[in-house]
């Protein structure tokens, strides 16, 4: 008797299947949005990933997914401003399966604030994770594996090119993680290390959730405010992590790629946009994000 049961649904990468197998890959941040989606594509492609984080049940949850999609992951509760537990788990990490090829730093967090009113344990706060974490955890790998056999790392930042009203600490920090990301690239070639960054733009992702009614409004409003008259998806930002750590960018590192519509480059007092749908977006992701009602119109339609 045939079975006609349908196939589990899957990551639908640009990419080809084993292009990463046998390779392990570490993700921070990798129990939601943007880091979640990552975690899938990779494994999509063959690699094992680790997700890390501090909360455990998005990070079981997303390897669950990876799982009953075919794919091979791991979950582990790190915090990655604790410069004692990072270098344990990642020591643990490259002893457990023997190598480390991958290091994706997303975690991060922040919070809207005019300057003025950024509290000295806020500031400190931002700045320890989102700089200070990456840097504990690129150490470690490098420490721990990547000096020994070379490997790829991509640091998630933003578009904090003009500066970053409303959220000065997250600005200085990612800012700092560009300029580290240029540094390690000519300190580590030697070792067969690359170093990029992916600096995305608006994007449709599950953090959305956390924004207040009256954030969520202007957010909508400025989702379209770029040449590309739409905000960007999750799969988009993965895709251009999955071809920073790939063979095919093998002569890039120190870069940052910009995914963001043109945001970066758009000056709005000086050239109104159109509304259009010229340049339609790609949602690779099975599992797409679960995004506040008001954000429904921007989502693209999802790929046939």
């Amino acid at each position: 008797m045939t079975d006609t049961t349908p196939p589990a649904p899957r990551y639908r990468s640009i990419f080809r299947p084993d292009l990463f197998a046998g390779e392990v890959a570490l993700v921070t941040g990798g129990g939601t949005g943007i880091g979640r989606c990552i975690a899938h594509e990779l494994a999509s492609l063959g690699a094992t990933v680790v997700v890390v984080g501090r909360r455990e049940e998005p990070l079981a949850a997303t390897v669950a997914e990876i799982a009953d999609a075919g794919g091979r992951a791991e979950a582990v509760t790190l915090n990655i401003r604790d410069e004692d537990d990072v270098d344990r788990v990642v020591a643990e990490l490259v002893a457990r399966h023997g190598r480390l090829d991958h290091l994706v730093n997303n975690a991060g967090g922040q919070f809207a604030s005019p300057a003025a009113l950024i509290k000295p344990k806020g500031w400190r706060a931002v700045i320890d994770t989102n700089l200070n974490g990456t840097w504990l955890v690129t150490q470690a790998c490098f420490k721990h594996a990547f000096s020994k056999r070379g490997g790829a790392i991509v640091s998630i930042v933003a578009d904090m090119w003009n500066g970053f009203p409303g959220m000065a600490h997250t600005g200085a920090a990612r800012a700092a993680v560009v300029n580290l990301t240029m540094s390690l690239a000519v300190e580590w070639a030697a070792a067969g290390v690359r170093v990029n960054a992916v600096a995305p733009g608006f994007i449709l992702s599950s953090g959305l959730k956390s924004y207040p009614p009256a954030v969520a409004k202007m957010a909508h409003r400025l989702f379209v405010s770029n040449p590309a008259a739409r905000p960007g998806t999750e799969a988009e930002v993965s895709a251009a992590v999955a071809f920073l750590l790939s063979p095919a960018a093998a002569f890039i590192t120190g870069e940052t790629l910009k995914v963001d519509g043109a945001a970066s480059l758009h000056k709005a007092p000086l050239l109104p946009l159109p509304r259009h749908s010229k340049l339609p977006g790609w949602d690779g992701f099975h599992l797409e994000a679960d995004l506040p009602e008001i954000f429904a119109d921007l989502a693209p339609k999802k790929s046939e």
